[in-house]
């Protein structure tokens, strides 16, 4: 499985800007690229009270059929995020994109500090297999609960990509995060964040990151924009579980329903609390 992470700056509110961009680097992976990866809410950028009814689109809407397109063309599956409409309730959404289109969308469960006023929180955790591989997505918070992983590394994923928002001066939370959640899960974990400062002046961290089954890092970004690719091994995932699987030696699940589909996803859907 060959990676490319596209850590960059985006627009916030500014989606002809972030698309463009989007496309110019899909247009320019590599011809054996299986995904390339972007950061958190990357198309639309982070939505405001004033632009939220008009930033926002439905997942079957122009910017996503643009990406949709760009894959088919490039043979690849992209992960990308942006603020979904729909039918008026609106999430903070990562896509996995392939050239046959959508093949897995999750909505952000752990909301940060006041993002809650905006869009509502996702219910369920999802997989799918791409290229022999099943992946999980994950966004920003979410990966500072071992909750979030699990629930993905139960339903069998082997790579957990996470598309991160982080901004100073958290990044060091995140690096320890990505680890930990690859470590304690025996999985792969790709997390890819923003940089350059936002409109109300958020500093991101950058800082993107590639950790490895037994929890050793792999690559790891600075401050400034830029792109790297990698191939993974799964090689790596039976190797980390040889001695020890925590998968196996776990005492307990998540609770919440289990649903597979026809077409290969696996669902995780959370509980109601209380």
């Amino acid at each position: 499985m060959k990676l490319e992470l596209v850590q960059m700056a985006g627009r916030d509110g500014d989606t002809a800007y972030n698309l463009q961009r989007t496309l110019d680097a899909i247009a320019t992976c590599a011809a054996d690229t299986d995904i390339v990866v972007f950061p958190e809410s990357l198309i639309t950028g982070f939505p405001s009270p004033h632009n939220l009814t008009t930033l926002a689109e439905p997942l079957d809407g122009p910017s996503l059929r643009a990406i949709q397109q760009a894959a088919r063309e490039r043979d690849l599956a992209v992960v990308v995020g942006l603020t979904e409409n729909d039918q008026g309730r609106y999430y903070n959404t990562s896509v996995l994109v392939t050239p046959e289109g959508i093949a897995l969308s999750y909505r952000k469960t752990h909301l940060w500090v006041g993002e809650g006023e905006l869009v509502q929180a996702g219910d369920r955790y999802a997989t799918v297999e791409w290229r022999g591989m099943r992946l999980g997505l994950l966004i920003c918070y979410d990966s500072e609960f071992p909750e979030s992983a699990r629930a993905l590394a139960e339903q069998g994923a082997e790579l957990l990509l996470i598309t991160d928002g982080n901004m100073e001066p958290y990044g060091p939370v995140h690096r320890t995060a990505v680890s930990a959640r690859a470590q304690e899960n025996q999985v792969f974990a790709v997390m890819v964040n923003r940089v350059g400062e936002g409109e109300d002046g958020t500093r991101y961290a950058g800082g993107s990151a590639v950790v490895d089954p037994f929890g050793q890092l792999l690559f790891e970004a600075g401050r400034e924009e830029c792109r790297h690719s990698l191939r993974l091994d799964p090689a790596r995932i039976a190797a980390a579980r040889q001695l020890y699987d925590y998968h196996a030696d776990r005492r307990f699940s998540l609770p919440g329903e289990r649903i597979e589909h026809a077409d290969g996803r696996r669902e995780l859907l959370i509980p109601p609390r209380g």
